[in-house]
């Protein structure tokens, strides 16, 4: 079966992409401006760490030192890049 992305080649690919588990870097939000403010206060701001917790429909993040829940449709609007923390 084929993925639909690979986070670990640091080329951003959306939220939705990454696995369960996954520790992220934000890169960039394609959204309207309103929507990237919100997410932005939220707390996914460009450079800011993101674990993905759970996917799905909804997905669950750790971000900023809290849980937050994204629908999947707002979860593709945040690009990421894998997180290598053991260089």
């Amino acid at each position: 079966m084929e993925k639909k992305g690979n986070a670990k080649s640091h080329q951003p690919v959306d939220l939705t992409q990454v696995g369960s588990g996954a520790e992220v870097r934000v890169r960039s939000l394609e959204c309207a401006p309103g929507t990237c403010q919100r997410l932005r206060e939220m707390g996914f701001c460009e450079n800011a760490l993101v674990r993905k917790i759970r996917g799905g429909a909804d997905l669950v993040c750790w971000v900023c030192g809290t849980r937050v829940a994204l629908s999947a449709r707002l979860a593709k609007q945040i690009l990421v890049e894998h997180v290598d923390g053991r260089s």
